[in-house]
């Protein structure tokens, strides 16, 4: 029976990331374990940071709000995509699609900021020492945290009021899930001078953090290079290394899905950036961190002894 006499003009309709081809089924076990690795690792690391006492320190509580974050975007997008490809059921409803949006949106840009906050907050921890206790305290760290979740909501309720004002006709196919550049191909208006402003917003939003992170982390070499102590500039190189990893994926893909101009991008292009941010760096992030962090890993090894006694 067609498509259409199960819908009503009001639902969008997910053809998500997979068909169900043998090929498919395989992929999508891939990234229900990536997913599932993923979730993991992320509660794993908020229950370390709330059970040690060591970690409560502001660079673990930024980091504990990135892992938010993550936990966020994924539970925006995969169980819907999950329940559809396996139930067979590909709608979604208007107001589904924009909660989508929204939240796709703001966990991106408060994201974005948290990262030049991270940054300034290494930057402090290498370059004033004695002062980051006062610099950094607690109220100045919930405040930046805070700050960079409210410019995610403001971002996201301006890009859903707009996105959502335009007129919807057709298919009313979405490629993968609802997303500011995937919803917008629908509409049946010219939108062409909003997708210019998203682009000018974006390159806006991304390279005046991006420049914060640039400046803290120059000025940062700059002290390990004067640095003396051999040990000194081996602590500082580690705990900046992971945060410049993490930059380094988010700002990849971000500049690969923001930055470019709607005339450039296809849906092959969108699916693989959706993969990207919503499965890759959710998992990639906590691992980056743990892996090569000895207070992490001390915690882990505690946490697992409690639990053998």
């Amino acid at each position: 029976m067609d498509i259409w006499n199960h819908t009503s003009l009001s639902d969008f309709i997910l053809l998500g990331l997979f068909s169900y081809s043998l090929y498919d089924f395989f992929l999508f076990s891939l990234v229900l374990l990536a997913s599932a690795t993923a979730l993991a690792s992320n509660i794993l690391f908020l229950l370390l940071t709330q059970a040690d006492r060591r970690l409560h320190t502001p660079m673990y509580f930024f980091l504990s709000q990135l892992s938010i974050m993550d936990l966020t975007i994924m539970g925006s997008v995969l169980p819907k995509m999950a329940a559809n490809f396996l139930l067979g059921s590909k709608f979604i409803s208007r107001g589904g699609c924009a909660t989508q949006v929204f939240l796709v949106v703001m966990v991106g840009s408060a994201e974005c900021f948290l990262l030049a906050v991270m940054a300034y907050d290494r930057y402090v921890a290498v370059c004033h020492p004695l002062r980051y206790p006062v610099l950094m305290n607690w109220k100045a760290c919930c405040l930046m945290s805070l700050a960079s979740w409210m410019g995610g909501v403001a971002d996201s309720v301006i890009d859903v009021g707009m996105v959502f004002s335009f007129p919807y006709c057709g298919s009313l196919q979405v490629d993968h899930f609802c997303e500011v550049p995937a919803v917008l191909r629908l509409s049946c208006a010219d939108t062409s001078l909003f997708e210019d402003l998203i682009y000018a917003c974006c390159v806006i939003m991304l390279l005046l953090p991006l420049g914060v992170v640039v400046a803290s982390y120059a000025r940062i070499l700059m002290a390990v290079i004067s640095m003396t102590s051999t040990e000194g500039k081996q602590k500082a190189l580690s705990t900046c290394s992971s945060h410049l990893a993490v930059v380094g994926l988010y700002y990849g893909g971000a500049i690969f899905s923001y930055m470019q101009r709607a005339s450039a991008r296809t849906p092959v292009g969108d699916r693989a950036t959706s993969i990207f941010y919503t499965i890759l760096t959710p998992m990639l992030n906590p691992l980056i961190y743990s892996l090569r962090n000895k207070e992490i890993m001390r915690a882990l090894k505690k946490m697992w002894k409690m639990q053998g006694k």
